[in-house]
């Protein structure tokens, strides 16, 4: 719905190892993080392991599949979440960035025990800085 605003320009950052992104959400309404049913994280066209895959929301980390049944975080339209994943990045020159996001709409049912999904994705070029150890 709002795709080409997924990504937060200027966010991209690495340790040489792992690299990390802000999102927003494609959405006008919150949704618990149970309604996020996938995410992908590319860099360059090197595709992130999804078992690397970590959620940052609310001050909280989590896998992908530690959100399926989680129904006590919400995400804002108006919070970013940090995207990161196992692919080595440079901090010099420009990158293609690449962000995938399936989503559920639980209060829009399309068919018997059916709710809305959408699919979308962002690219963006940016400037990856260095992550500060934390």
């Amino acid at each position: 719905m709002i795709a080409d605003r997924i990504i937060e320009q200027g966010t991209l950052s690495t340790d040489g190892k792992r690299a990390a992104v802000e999102v927003r959400l494609p959405w006008y309404r919150a949704l618990p993080a149970s309604c996020i049913g996938g995410a992908s994280l590319a860099v360059d066209g090197v595709e992130a392991p999804a078992e690397s895959l970590r959620w940052e929301m609310n001050g909280r980390s989590f896998t992908l599949d530690g959100l399926v049944a989680n129904t006590e975080e919400w995400w804002f339209p108006t919070d970013s979440v940090v995207l990161s994943g196992d692919i080595p990045v440079d901090a010099d020159g420009e990158h293609e960035v690449t962000v995938g996001l399936t989503l559920y709409i639980p209060y829009i049912v399309i068919g018997a025990d059916e709710v809305l999904h959408i699919e979308e994705q962002d690219a963006k070029t940016m400037t990856a800085r260095k992550a500060v150890a934390a």
